[in-house]
């Protein structure tokens, strides 16, 4: 195969086996996972090294070719599909998977971008630490895409987003430096956070190849409970009750609605119902501690029978074996997947005060249904975090292609409430190629313009995953 004079440099640059320009090893890394998006590129460029990536983005930069930095493609707008340019390159930190260090006195570990999450949780429950970074992806999704998006999970109620669990990064710049920030000191205050500018970005500033993590002491004493809620706002109340008695101990507190448990129930086989009869909404909430199981769980049952002599939740099932963890889990875990059997559904991941959370739900919906009176909302989320899964499907029986034709102008009506109460278009996903004219609109005309001026000292020559975020 006659490479091009560009394809031919880049060889040249990191060797024949890092490069892939036919269009059969390029096809598979166009789309996003959802089918959602796809785009064109010269190359596929897997490189082994910082030093290789560094080659790359100079490479690039001199000949003004677009860099699209690609993760574990889990990404849910499209953040790392290249748009329709012939001259993209796709970047894929796959091969840079080490574990460099991991410290148990300093609790730290520093590892590569295109490490698996899971890999990294394993390394570090190997070593009798945690790594509390969670989510339904971490099976395949990548570091480098955990950082690059600022990713939430189900445990940020206790250990808080990605860039709180970061202590420091390596990253390459468009022009080829090497940014050397890999210190795994707790303080550090010498001016400007740098690394925090490039956590959440998107690749639009350069490309993160290592980050030094935080790792937390195990906890493997874990005690789980779904309580069954009539309202949201009752859910409310019963997260003000666990967050006072049970502190830091409470590290998920997940809410879905009936409909949600339906969908699972439709679409997911070895599903069971929580309970005997149905209930509009539903909480699972997992408490975890190093030590004493029993003390543990006395602290939860006595805690859900507050809530139930309270009226604040109707029923609630408590874990008593790893297995009935587990499948509680798996109803709330496999939402997602029950709504892809379902098809096409327009997804919200949306954040709020928390506690202006009922009204939201109440008030969009309102203004949902005068657009649309019979669509159908499945909503889900880390309520004690602010994060609702605002997701919506079309009709019953209407065609799979409803919300294409309709899903701007609903879209419009959800976003239009949470800006209303304070809130913020993106809690977990990024903005990628999905938000981008949502972020123009709701994001303050001052907030865009510091933002494009630092993207313009990072990326002067606007090589760095064009067509996202700004």
């Amino acid at each position: 195969m006659t490479l091009t004079a560009f394809a031919q440099r880049l060889v040249d640059a990191v060797g024949a086996d890092c490069v892939f320009t036919s269009a059969d090893d390029v096809a598979p890394w166009l789309a996003d996972w959802r089918g959602m998006y796809r785009g064109n590129a010269q190359a596929v460029v897997r490189p082994r090294t910082t030093e290789d990536v560094a080659k790359i983005l100079a490479l690039c930069q001199s000949t003004g070719t677009p860099v699209v930095p690609r993760g574990g493609n889990t990404g849910l707008c499209g953040g790392a599909t290249p748009d329709a340019s012939t001259q993209n390159v796709v970047l894929s930190l796959d091969r840079m998977n080490t574990v460099r260090s991991l410290d148990t006195i300093a609790n730290t570990l520093v590892a590569e971008a295109g490490c698996i999450l899971e890999d990294l949780q394993r390394a570090a429950r190997d070593a009798n630490r945690l790594l509390p970074l969670s989510l339904a992806a971490e099976g395949s999704c990548q570091l480098g895409g955990n950082l690059a998006t600022n990713a939430g999970g189900v445990n940020v109620v206790r250990y808080g987003m990605t860039r709180e669990l970061v202590l420091g990064v390596e990253a390459v710049l468009p022009n080829g430096e090497i940014l050397h920030g890999l210190r795994t000191l707790r303080k550090d205050n010498t001016g400007y956070d740098l690394k925090q500018l490039l956590i959440g970005s998107e690749g639009t500033l350069g490309v993160i190849t290592a980050a030094a993590l935080r790792l937390y002491a195990p906890t493997p004493v874990r005690q789980v409970v779904i309580a069954a809620v009539t309202s949201p706002r009752q859910a409310l109340a019963l997260y003000e009750l666990l967050f006072a008695a049970c502190g830091p101990r409470m590290q998920a507190f997940e809410f879905f609605t009936g409909e949600c448990v339906d969908l699972v129930m439709a679409h997911v086989p070895d599903v069971r119902a929580p309970f005997g009869e149905r209930h509009p909404g539903y909480v699972l909430i997992e408490l975890a501690d190093t030590t004493d199981e029993q003390a543990l769980a006395a602290l939860l049952e006595r805690v859900i029978e507050t809530a139930i002599e309270r009226d604040l939740c109707a029923d609630a099932v408590v874990s008593s074996t790893l297995g009935q963890v587990e499948a509680m889990w798996k109803l709330r875990e496999e939402i997602s997947e029950a709504q892809r059997a379902d098809g096409p559904h327009l997804k919200h991941d949306v954040s709020l005060p928390i506690e202006a959370i009922p009204d939201f739900m109440t008030s969009a919906e309102a203004r949902v249904r005068r657009v649309c009176p019979q669509v159908r909302p499945f909503i889900f989320g880390h309520f004690g975090d602010g994060n609702l899964h605002y997701n919506l499907s079309r009709p019953a029986g209407e065609a799979t292609d409803f919300m294409a034709k309709h899903g701007e102008a609903i879209t419009a009506e959800v976003l239009d409430e949470v800006a209303r109460y304070g809130g913020s278009i993106s809690a977990e996903h990024g903005i990628g190629q999905l938000k981008r004219a949502s972020f123009a609109k709701y994001k303050s005309p001052l907030e865009l313009r510091l933002m494009r001026e630092i993207k313009a000292v990072f990326d002067p020559a606007g090589i760095m995953n064009p067509g996202k975020l700004l």
